[in-house]
């Protein structure tokens, strides 16, 4: 049977049945999460046992096919799958999909393959069914975006690191400085953090916003990139968990685990994001891997 639930985020009834229940669920939520990082502390334990998961679809509505772009003659998602590899806090490492071309695809590289149903809305209710799927128990899972081909194995490390270090989270994710020129840029999703480096917002748009209207040089914007990682236990309440207002309102993921109540775990590292949004970030890439004389 199906994890995913199939039905539409997008219908204005069921926005209007988020509003009115939002507060319900937040402390239905909070109660949750507080249960989570409770029976962590009582269990005593490091959340050591961590799996990689890297969520494929073929049928992406901005570029179908995305995960088998070929990137210098190797699959977007090979490539995705080996530098995930190569990460030492990672005990296994899978593709979860909905496309047979696809794992198909991941095997003839040597990749082990989840199948998971086509009704999965995000990457995160993809890694859920996942992981209920796998024959060893994890204590953290970590989403690995399948179009960030040069992502580095030291930042997926640090989200694992920053998730065992905080047992008040249930989340971690990972951010870097936002460039100017990608500010006013939807597909470049923006992040705020409090003082403690906990998530406080996400936003398609710029944020903070100031009442100039204009970008201002001298802010240290935060991009977030799309790398992150759950607490197992977490992860299989997400589902169930009902989709809310923002994160309808922005298509982000990461909102609903803010608007239920949850803590996320943010940690800041030098990178330059390189995803794969467009057909034409493609050549991109592979200017970038030449430069950098990347087979």
């Amino acid at each position: 049977m199906s994890v995913c639930n199939s039905t539409s985020e997008s219908s204005s009834s069921t926005r209007g049945w988020l509003v009115h229940g939002l507060v319900l669920a937040a402390a239905v939520a909070a109660a949750a999460g507080a249960h989570v990082a409770l029976a962590l502390r009582r269990s005593g334990r490091l959340r050591s046992r961590v799996v990689g998961i890297i969520p494929a679809r073929f049928a992406s509505t901005r570029f179908e096919g995305k995960p088998l772009v070929d990137i210098l003659g190797k699959p977007m998602i090979q490539r995705t799958w080996e530098r995930t590899k190569l990460a030492s806090t990672l005990d296994h490492v899978v593709v979860a999909t909905d496309d047979e071309k696809i794992a198909e695809c991941c095997r003839g590289f040597g990749a082990d393959v989840i199948m998971t149903s086509e009704s999965c809305r995000n990457g995160t209710e993809r890694c859920n069914e996942a992981l209920q799927k796998l024959a060893k128990k994890y204590d953290i899972v970590v989403n690995i975006q399948g179009d960030e081909p040069l992502i580095e194995p030291e930042i997926i490390d640090g989200v694992v690191k920053a998730l065992q270090g905080a047992p008040d989270a249930v989340f971690s994710t990972a951010v870097t400085s936002l460039k100017p020129e990608d500010a006013l840029d939807p597909n470049r999703v923006k992040c705020v953090v409090n003082n403690h480096g906990y998530a406080i917002y996400f936003s398609r748009g710029l944020i903070p916003f100031n009442k100039s209207g204009k970008v201002n040089p001298q802010f240290p914007y935060l991009l977030h990139l799309g790398i992150q990682s759950y607490d197992s236990k977490f992860l299989k309440i997400y589902p169930e968990l009902p989709p809310t207002p923002l994160q309808l309102e922005e298509d982000l993921e990461q909102l609903k685990v803010l608007e239920n109540g949850y803590k996320m775990k943010v940690i800041k590292v030098d990178h330059d994001a390189h995803g794969v949004d467009t057909p034409e970030d493609v050549e991109k890439i592979e200017s970038l891997m030449r430069e950098r004389n990347i087979s």
